[in-house]
């Protein structure tokens, strides 16, 4: 018990933990309205913006987190002089949030297209019967029932985002992981200690959002 009081003492671990939740929160917001834009491209009756979504979801759901987070370090701040932020370490977090936004964007999208499958296709053949072009279907019929339909999947992304933060540490980023690293290298003499921290940390965090995830979608769920 002495052990785990003089690590939080001496770490800033709670610090740590915050960006993490932070990354998320920010990730999860960027990575929704953009797998959203993507969905409605998956179900566009235009040829070339399904082409286009479907491009987009194959390659960077394909794409390891890693290389992407280092591609923004140095490929849009290093080589093509891209700033977020005059400020260090708020830039290093935007590219951070960034990266996890366009990464996750693609399996959100997948996620909204699995709940766009469980609305029943006469629900779209009324809404061109009254007149409602794609938009306007997509909008007040169509969306709403898919989100409906894809809480558990949009949960599971969440899960999965809330754990890839730790990638951040490839942008200089202050958050878990890196910290673990620097406490295992300064304190190797509680290694199980350290590691029994982070893990139950994260437990923590993930748990409430699955509980919650399964309790919307019992909540939420379409009667058929």
């Amino acid at each position: 018990m002495d052990s785990v009081v003089s690590l939080f003492e001496e770490f800033d671990i709670l610090g740590a933990f915050w960006m993490n939740i932070r990354l998320t929160l920010w990730a999860a917001l960027w990575s929704l309205i953009l797998g959203t834009v993507l969905a409605l491209f998956r179900i566009s009756p235009i040829a070339s913006l399904r082409w286009f979504g479907a491009l987009y979801v194959n390659i960077f759901r394909n794409t390891p987190l890693t290389i992407i987070m280092v591609f923004g370090v140095l490929g849009l701040y290093a080589q093509l002089q891209v700033v977020l932020s005059n400020d260090f370490d708020l830039n290093f977090f935007r590219i951070a949030v960034l990266s996890l936004s366009i990464y996750h964007a693609a399996f959100v999208c997948e996620a909204l297209r699995s709940g766009v499958n469980t609305v029943p296709i006469g629900q779209a053949e009324a809404a061109r019967a009254i007149g409602l072009s794609f938009l306007p279907a997509a909008r007040l019929i169509i969306f709403p029932q898919a989100f409906r339909g894809a809480v558990v999947p949009l949960g599971n992304v969440l899960i999965a985002l809330i754990k890839n933060s730790t990638v951040a540490v490839t942008a200089s980023v202050a958050e878990t992981s890196g910290l673990m690293k620097t406490m295992i290298e300064f304190r190797p003499d509680v290694i199980l200690v350290i590691f029994m921290i982070f893990a139950l940390g994260f437990v923590i965090i993930v748990i409430p959002v699955g509980l919650l995830t399964t309790w919307l979608s019992k909540k939420l769920a379409v009667s058929r």
